[in-house]
């Protein structure tokens, strides 16, 4: 029997101990991911971490006993030309999930143009803005979205009461110019200032400009104490070097994305040595210290990269539910989805031995938790996740863990400032 993609493969996964073999048969996921441009660097981790997601299910034998594989494209970092892979992939390939994108700003016009409309599943492992959880709650998803990273609705709460227990009493902010850049700018602004921060400056800044002295200079002159800059690594670096060149405080606030080597190289490690950021945090788990251990050598990629330990959740969770699924419509391997995290079921951790102990009870219809590398994965239907944020800073050039905001803390400050 020839290798085939998802469509002719359906009838043969379709039949359920009909002896079917890992290389017999395949099942093609989409994949949507920033390779190249200001988010590339995410793109390539989260790829990677998908694959070893993939492969490892595979060891274990598969879905249905079929390989699961992954199309993957380059988003390049533009809705434009994600809108176009992802319409690829469902029209042409008729694949029944697509993981990714990376960023809010490709995330959304997928969900949008192509997945929602058409009732595809679709992941993203890092696209935090409330948007896309607004576009959940106006019936606008279908139900077809979920994302392993918490909104920044509440990334915002827990980076504005960081910044000031960090002495940022008067901020200039400087954000990227997308949903993501301006939705977690707004929600860190309401609770900045409602704990009495000052915000002295906000100046949004266009995608890949070779130059953003000019943002840099009109931040500068608000005479801040520190910046909160809201960026990608690429352009970010850019506007750090712009900010120290021109005599800005070496002081910075930094959101989840900027949690990057590849920053700090750009940038210098000596100039950052009061820098601060904020991150969806994780739950420590087995499949954490797998993760840990084994994605190195996999991806050669480190797995501190923002965007690596959440796309493997990702992938797994979309592996198993295509093995929990009756059949592999798009519906019903959403509904799989909540099925294969159940908060009754078996407990299931990362790797090869975990995964083939899920298979066989997914084959005896028990249900199955997958506990990831982010924790115990839970979704609401809005297929949005809760989890803590990790409160980080950079010494020495490295990123490290300094403390922990709960899901319960963040609430409650939200609900401290609401009252009148």
């Amino acid at each position: 029997m020839k290798k085939t993609a998802f469509v002719a493969t359906t009838v043969l996964a379709l039949a359920f101990g009909g002896g079917a073999r890992a290389d017999q048969c395949t099942i093609t996921v989409g994949l949507v991911m920033e390779l190249t441009g200001p988010a590339g660097e995410y793109g390539q981790a989260g790829a990677k971490s998908v694959e070893m997601a993939f492969r490892d299910l595979n060891d274990a034998g598969g879905a249905h006993g079929c390989k699961l594989v992954a199309d993957t494209r380059d988003s390049q970092s533009q809705g434009a030309v994600a809108v176009d892979a992802a319409n690829q992939l469902v029209q042409l390939k008729k694949v029944p999930v697509i993981i990714g994108g990376i960023i809010s700003s490709v995330s959304i016009p997928i969900l949008t143009s192509v997945t929602g409309p058409a009732k595809i599943v679709q992941v993203s492992p890092a696209s935090s803005s409330p948007t896309l959880a607004t576009l959940g709650r106006e019936g606008k998803t279908n139900g077809m979205f979920f994302r392993t990273i918490t909104s920044d609705a509440l990334q915002g709460t827990a980076a504005a009461k960081y910044a000031l227990d960090q002495g940022f009493k008067k901020i200039a902010v400087i954000h990227v110019n997308n949903d993501f850049g301006t939705n977690m700018f707004g929600e860190f602004a309401k609770v900045y200032k409602a704990l009495g921060g000052e915000i002295v400056s906000v100046t949004p800044y266009n995608e890949k400009q070779s130059s953003y002295e000019a943002e840099a200079t009109a931040a500068i002159a608000s005479k801040p104490d520190g910046l909160y800059l809201i960026a990608t690594p690429v352009d970010g670096a850019t506007i750090a070097r712009a900010w120290i060149s021109q005599g800005g405080p070496a002081k910075f606030l930094l959101n989840d994305g900027m949690n990057s080597p590849d920053f700090i190289a750009s940038v210098g490690a000596k100039y950052l040595n009061d820098a601060y950021g904020t991150s969806s945090g994780t739950n420590l788990t087995a499949s954490t210290e797998y993760f840990n251990a084994n994605y190195k050598a996999f991806s050669g990629i480190d797995p501190s990269n923002p965007a690596a330990d959440r796309a493997y959740d990702a992938g797994a969770i979309v592996g198993l539910a295509i093995a929990e699924a009756p059949s592999q419509d798009s519906l019903a391997i959403r509904d799989a989805i909540f099925k294969v995290t159940d908060e009754d079921g078996a407990v299931i951790h990362a790797g090869k031995a975990d995964f083939a102990k899920a298979l066989d009870l997914i084959k005896q219809m028990k249900p199955i938790r997958y506990e990831g590398v982010i924790g115990p994965v839970s979704f609401d239907q809005y297929g949005d996740i809760t989890g803590p944020f990790r409160l980080w800073k950079i010494k020495d050039g490295k990123v490290a863990t300094v403390g922990e905001m709960t899901t319960d803390d963040v609430n409650a400050l939200k609900a401290k400032i609401a009252k009148p």
